[in-house]
């Protein structure tokens, strides 16, 4: 998120090689200011999430939640730090207790509008709904496959009509699972070509500069001596730590399908529809959102800097090269936006 931090970028980069910076954002109260803003409901990221009686981990546990169970959120309340992250002591008030923001994906229900004609290229849809089947053909009895979860990005190749239902259908297609699958239209809208414009065009490209300090997990951008935006993010954890080093966002995707499904020993994980996608090495390394965790501050990944979608899609339209409405990738070596990694 953008934030008013009293910091050029100057003394920015002069404290975080010193190892300061984690103090000096702790002194200016920066911490809370880059909590997410609360949303009316939130869904539970694994199973056995618990529900406590105070916001603190050594409360009295009430119930357990179950995976992908939707929950009302009442109230954004400061308790104990979670599990080791020292940089999120939000919790959320639920009716009847509390639990850990960490473990809870924020969203929303917003059913859209069906669009009837898209073009012939194919058009970049979002999930707006907490979670979303997919089903092998156009219709509501048809068997269904994986979910797709909110603020999830995918290509729409077509739209189709069952007259026998009376239903609506986008048809996305996933490179991974190398097969078509049918999404109802009311769960997802399509992006406009206004929300992938350039941010600050009229900045010149040497200008704009990315820098991520892993010892306080945060992700910042500059254009020229201006700090532009800050959000905390997830880097990657012990045994897949994100490399440190200068690098640039040379290729990019609006959407992922991002898996080690092919590794014998380490077939951990299988995430459809990782949004907003900026990559800064040929090794898969990437900007992007996350909807499987909340749990920015500590480093969690497998190499990647996980954001916040909304910031993800700030990283995304702010960096260069640009990636036109009507393409889903767009490679550029030598013409990204610079990235440096302390």
């Amino acid at each position: 998120m953008m934030k008013d931090i009293p910091l050029s970028r100057r003394d920015f980069l002069k404290l975080s090689a010193s190892g300061a910076l984690a103090l000096v954002l702790s002194e200016i109260g920066i911490d809370r200011a880059l909590a997410a803003p609360l949303t009316s409901q939130g869904r539970i990221t694994w199973s056995g999430i618990p529900l406590f009686d105070a916001p603190s981990l050594n409360a009295n546990k009430l119930h357990l939640f179950g995976m992908d169970q939707v929950i009302d959120l009442k109230a954004e309340v400061e308790g104990d730090t979670g599990y080791g992250n020292p940089f999120n002591r939000i919790w959320y008030q639920l009716d009847g207790g509390y639990t850990y923001s960490g473990w809870i994906q924020p969203v929303e229900t917003k059913y859209q509008k069906p669009v009837y004609e898209i073009p012939i290229t194919g058009k970049l849809g979002e999930i707006t709904v907490p979670m979303s089947l997919t089903y092998v053909d156009p219709f509501f009895n048809a068997k269904n496959k994986h979910r797709l979860y909110y603020g999830t990005t995918h290509w729409i190749k077509k739209v189709v009509v069952t007259r026998e239902e009376k239903s609506i259908w986008y048809q996305i297609y996933d490179n991974v699972l190398k097969r078509s699958f049918y999404v109802p239209s009311h769960n997802m809208r399509l992006v406009p070509p206004e929300e992938l414009t350039m941010l600050s065009a009229e900045v010149p490209a040497a200008e704009k500069l990315i820098h991520v300090d892993l010892a306080t997990q945060m992700v910042t951008a500059f254009e020229g001596e201006k700090l532009v935006f800050s959000s905390r993010c997830s880097s990657g954890q012990q045994g897949t730590a994100t490399p440190v080093g200068k690098y640039s966002t040379f290729h990019k995707w609006p959407s992922v399908h991002m898996t080690n499904q092919g590794d014998a020993v380490n077939n951990i994980y299988n995430l459809a529809g990782v949004p907003w996608c900026s990559f800064f090495t040929g090794f898969g390394h990437a900007f992007h959102g996350a909807y499987w965790h909340n749990d920015y501050g500590r480093p969690r990944s497998h190499g990647c800097v996980n954001l916040p979608s909304a910031d993800a899609k700030w990283l995304y339209r702010w960096t260069n090269p640009l990636v036109p409405p009507d393409e889903d990738y767009l490679y550029l070596p030598g013409e990204g936006t610079p990235v440096i990694i302390v």
